[in-house]
C-alpha cells in the first residue's frame, strides 16, 4: 500500500527547470521530497487524511530560489536600520539618517546601507559634512551599495583616524572628507560587528525577508560574524527555513582544517561551503582591477585588495585541504588572475571554484570558465547599472556592454550561477535584468535565466542532486508566483511571490 503524501499541489503549472523543461499539473510530498509529478488524476490519489492539500489556481510554480551571493546580515541590517536604497538624493538619504538617529540614543551608532550615488541627480558620494548634520556626537556611517565604499562622519573619522590605512581615506586639500575604500572600511565594520543576539534578530529578518521573495536556500559570504553559529542555532532549534551554504572568509582556513571540517561538510540545512576572498574591488569605487583605465579616470586601473600572489598562495592551500574557493574578480585583470590560480591546481572543475561578480571578463576568461570548469557566480541584477548614463556607462565607456555577458558564458559551455549580493535581494527582479539587459550580448531567455537561479545556482553548491529542479527524490522546495514570467517577459520584476516552501512546508503565504 502506498503511504499518503504530506502535501499534494493541484491546479498548478509546474515546471521542473529540468532539461528538458517539464511542466505538470500537480505534485505530491512526502517526509520532505518530491514523489510524484503528473495530472491532478495522477497525484490526488496520493491524498490521505492528513495530507495538506495547496490549490495553486492557476500559479506557476518553480524550483525554489537559490541565491548563490548573498549577505544575509547585510539584508537584515537593511530591514532594521536605515534603508539608504530608498534615498532619491543625498538629501534624502541624510533624512532618512536623522529618522535613525531620532530613534537611537545619543551616544548610540546611526548606520545606514545600500545607498548608489549613481542614480542621484548631482552623482555625489555622501560626505562627512552630510553625515555631521545628522550628529556630530554619535558616530553616523552610510554604506554604499557595493560594501567596498563607507561614508563617515567626524566623530568616526576623529575615533578610528590612526586605524584607517591613508591609501585608502579619500582627501581633499589634505583633508579626509569621510569616504573611506577597501580596507579603510573593515576597522568600522568589525567596530559595529552584532554580537550573536543581535545577529539572530538580523538574521530571522532577513531569511524571511528571503523566503517572500521565493528564496530557499543561500550561499552565504560571511566573514568575522556570529553568522555560522547563530545559524546552526536556529537549525537546532528547526527555525531556520533557508537552507545555508557558510562560504568562509580567507582567515578562517586554517581554523576550519584544525576542526576538520571541509567543503560539504554539515546538516540537511546548514553546510560548509567554500573560502572567500577578495582580488580587486568595485567599479563603484573606483577599485575593480582594469587591463585599461577608466573612462571618468584616465589615470586610474584599480587596485590589488588582495594581490595576485597571494590570491594563488590562498586558492593552493585551500584546494589542498579541500576546499572549494570563492574568489571576488570584478575587473578584467582580475577576473585573469583569479582563473590564473585556479588553472594551477589539479581539479579546478572537480572542486567547482568559482568566480565572484565576473563583470568585465574577456572572451579569453570566458572560454577559460568553461575549460577548467569554473563557476561563473554572477549577478544579473547588476545590468542595471550597464544602461545609458548608468555606472558602467560612467566608469567604462565604449565598455559598458561587454559587462555581464550573461549568455556568452553558456555559449562557452561554462557553468552559471546566479546571487544578489543583496543589491537587493530579489531573484525575480534579477532575472527581469537577465532578461531585459542593456543589450542583446547581454540577454538571456526566460528558462536560462531562471535555471541560473535554481539549477545552475545549485550546482555551484554540490546540490544539483537534491536541489535546482522539481523532479521525484528532490528535496520539495518550491516557490508559486502569481504570473507567469514567460506571459510577461518585459516585467518580470512586477510578478509576485503567492507562496514559498521548503521541504514542503510553506515557509511564506502571501495569497
Amino acid at each position: 500500500m502506498t503511504a499518503a503524501a504530506d502535501l499534494v499541489v493541484t491546479n498548478a503549472e509546474i515546471h521542473t527547470l529540468g532539461d528538458p523543461d517539464e511542466t505538470h499539473e500537480a505534485m505530491a510530498v512526502r517526509d520532505g521530497r518530491v514523489v510524484r509529478l503528473g495530472s491532478t488524476y495522477d497525484v490526488e490519489f496520493l491524498a490521505g487524511v492528513d495530507t495538506d492539500t495547496v490549490n495553486a489556481d492557476g500559479r506557476v510554480v518553480l524550483p525554489g530560489f537559490i541565491d548563490a551571493h548573498t549577505h544575509l546580515l547585510m539584508t537584515g541590517r537593511s530591514l532594521v536600520h536605515a534603508d539608504l536604497s530608498a534615498a532619491d538624493d543625498a538629501d534624502e538619504a541624510v533624512d532618512l539618517l536623522c529618522d535613525r538617529a531620532a530613534e537611537l540614543g545619543d551616544d548610540e551608532w546611526v548606520l545606514g546601507f545600500g545607498y548608489d550615488e549613481t542614480t542621484w541627480t548631482d552623482g555625489r558620494r555622501l560626505t562627512r559634512d552630510d553625515l555631521d548634520a545628522v550628529s556630530e556626537t554619535a558616530p553616523v556611517v552610510a554604506f554604499r551599495e557595493d560594501l567596498h565604499v563607507a561614508s563617515v562622519n567626524g566623530v568616526v573619522l576623529d575615533r578610528f583616524g590612526d586605524d584607517l590605512p591613508p591609501a585608502d581615506v579619500e582627501t581633499e586639500a589634505g583633508d579626509p572628507t569621510g569616504v573611506l575604500v577597501e580596507s579603510a572600511v573593515d576597522p568600522i565594520y568589525e567596530a559595529i560587528e552584532p554580537d550573536a543576539d543581535e545577529a539572530r534578530e538580523l538574521l530571522t529578518a532577513a531569511q524571511r525577508h528571503a523566503n517572500e521573495r521565493g528564496v530557499t536556500a543561500v550561499h552565504d559570504m560571511v566573514r568575522k560574524s556570529k553568522a555560522p553559529e547563530v545559524y546552526r542555532g536556529l537549525d537546532l532549534d528547526g527555525d531556520l527555513s533557508v537552507r545555508v551554504r557558510l562560504n568562509y572568509w580567507a582567515d578562517h582556513l586554517d581554523s576550519l582544517v584544525d576542526a576538520g571540517l571541509r567543503t560539504n561538510h554539515g546538516s540537511d540545512m546548514v553546510r560548509v561551503g567554500g573560502i572567500k576572498s577578495y582580488t580587486d574591488g568595485s567599479l563603484g569605487g573606483h577599485t575593480a582591477k582594469l587591463s585599461e583605465p577608466y573612462a571618468d579616470a584616465p589615470d586610474e586601473t584599480g587596485q590589488w585588495v588582495v594581490s595576485p600572489d597571494e590570491v594563488a598562495d590562498l586558492v593552493a592551500r585551500a584546494d589542498d585541504a579541500g576546499f572549494q574557493v570563492t574568489l571576488h574578480a570584478i575587473g578584467d585583470a582580475a577576473v585573469d588572475a583569479a582563473l590564473d590560480a585556479y588553472a594551477a591546481t589539479d581539479t579546478p572543475g572537480e572542486m567547482r571554484h568559482r568566480v565572484e561578480h565576473a563583470e568585465l571578463s574577456s572572451d579569453d576568461a570566458i572560454d577559460r570558465f568553461a575549460d577548467l570548469g569554473v563557476v561563473a557566480s554572477m549577478q544579473p541584477n547588476f545590468h542595471k547599472w550597464g544602461f545609458d548614463g548608468g555606472l558602467y556607462d560612467a566608469r567604462l565607456g565604449d565598455r559598458r556592454t561587454d559587462a555581464n555577458r550573461l549568455p556568452a558564458y553558456l555559449d562557452a559551455g561554462a557553468p552559471l550561477a546566479f546571487g544578489s549580493d543583496c543589491m537587493p535581494l530579489d531573484p525575480l527582479l534579477g532575472v527581469h535584468y537577465a532578461v531585459n539587459a542593456p543589450s542583446d550580448g547581454q540577454s538571456l531567455g526566460v528558462t536560462e535565466a531562471l535555471r541560473a537561479y535554481t539549477a545552475g545556482a545549485a550546482y555551484a553548491g554540490f546540490d544539483e542532486d537534491r536541489l535546482g529542479t522539481l523532479e521525484p527524490g528532490k528535496r520539495a522546495d518550491f516557490v508559486a508566483l502569481d504570473d507567469s514570467p514567460w506571459d510577461r517577459p518585459d516585467r518580470i520584476d512586477d510578478v509576485d511571490v503567492a507562496l514559498t516552501a521548503v521541504d514542503g512546508d510553506v515557509v511564506y503565504d502571501g495569497r
